[in-house]
């Protein structure tokens, strides 16, 4: 028989995913895959409902419902503060995992490389090993997770045809800041990089800390492509609508790649989504102080169990230093959190490119009486998993 893809060769199944299958084996409280156990607003539940009866059940046009584009283009054009062309800067997606795949493939051609911060949400090493690219790895130092200047330059001098930017990051919840972003942005020009977004977690950030998209810096409109979703803004990661934001010359070869990936997100999803993009500014600021009550009950629930942990800035995860344990795997770690402790856990080495073993990231986008739940667990966990001794 002829041999597989090599492409694959190097792949796992999601560790993420696998993760939430281990907790649902041991009946553990899932903090591992990043999806709400909260309902989604009520008007979008309401019009739903209303779609099934109405005839939106045969394709939209391929690159996402006129109606929907224009609320798309409206809302972003508010936050980004520039105007956003519905028909030639907007692409609708089957999620923003969709989003940057297309992206990826848009603009790189086998054999270039990408820049890619580390840690990482786990699909951005795959998505430019199957476009046929090479990732260039850039740590971010923990605690605050900032790049060193000079090694992001070092990267950048091997002209890569891209930069993937997570802002706010999954997994460490960083907020890049403005001079930050000015200097990936001074490289990207200097070096003639696209720089590929996802901005998934836009919206959900904590005093003081500010979204700038990148997109809207000077002189970066023409080589950004603008990637997210409506999963964590709304509570939908299963309606698996997402969008590109670029300009029109990179729209129209987006298009494309779009068209022949997936033809089109769901119908019926975009229709009963539009209401959502339309909501006021209210709702997002409502949004914010809602993910702050989070993180606020979650980490104080850890700072009393003496769990040492992260401070995000954005998104909703932190990362555990599960060290005091003695574990040389954090995958085994986390098989035995969800079995013996009763939560589900992401190890962090499936996010970063360096040897990381002793850092889990768990999520708090829950109820906070299943928050509870966790803490109830995790305060038991020194007696449930005994450190290990080392062996010299």
């Amino acid at each position: 028989m002829p041999q597989l893809s090599k492409r694959t060769e190097t792949f796992t199944d999601s560790v993420i995913r696998r993760m939430t299958r281990i907790s649902l084996k041991y009946n553990a409280v899932n903090l591992s895959q990043g999806f709400p156990d909260f309902d989604p607003p009520k008007e979008l539940l309401n019009r739903l409902a209303e779609v099934t009866h109405e005839d939106f059940h045969q394709y939209s046009i391929t690159w996402g419902a006129q109606n929907f584009r224009e609320a798309l283009a409206e809302k972003q054009s508010r936050f980004m503060g520039r105007r956003i062309d519905p028909n030639g800067e907007i692409v609708v997606t089957c999620g923003s995992t969709e989003a940057m795949m297309a992206a990826m493939m848009t603009v790189t051609n086998p054999g270039d490389k990408v820049v890619v911060f580390s840690p990482f949400y786990e699909n951005y090493g795959a998505d430019t090993i199957l476009s046929g690219a090479e990732p260039i790895y850039v740590p971010l130092y923990p605690p605050a997770f900032n790049f060193n200047p000079d090694e992001l330059e070092a990267a950048f001098k091997q002209y890569p045809k891209a930069l993937i930017l997570c802002n706010p990051s999954n997994p460490c919840g960083k907020v890049f800041t403005y001079d930050e972003l000015k200097i990936i942005a001074d490289l990207a020009e200097k070096y003639d990089t696209f720089v590929i977004t996802d901005e998934v977690y836009e919206h959900i950030l904590y005093e003081p800390n500010k979204h700038v998209y990148f997109a809207t810096l000077p002189g970066m409109w023409e080589r950004t492509i603008s990637c997210s979703s409506l999963s964590k803004t709304y509570s939908i990661t299963g309606w698996r609508l997402g969008y590109i934001i670029a300009p029109p010359h990179i729209i129209e070869v987006a298009k494309k790649v779009h068209d022949f990936l997936t033809v089109g997100a769901a119908a019926p999803l975009q229709e009963a989504a539009v209401v959502g993009l339309r909501f006021p500014d209210d709702y997002y600021r409502q949004l914010q102080a809602k993910y702050t009550e989070k993180r606020d009950l979650f980490l104080k629930g850890l700072d009393d169990i003496g769990i040492t942990h992260t401070n995000p800035q954005g998104a909703y995860y932190v990362l555990l230093d599960i060290s005091e344990f003695g574990f040389s795997s954090d995958l085994e770690f986390c098989e035995v959190l969800a079995r013996d402790v009763g939560v589900g856990a992401v190890p962090g080495s499936s996010f970063f490119r360096e040897p990381v073993n002793h850092l889990i990231r768990l999520h708090f986008a829950k109820r906070s009486d299943t928050l509870n739940d966790a803490l109830n667990h995790l305060a038991d966990i020194r007696n449930k998993i005994p450190a290990r001794k080392s062996v010299i």
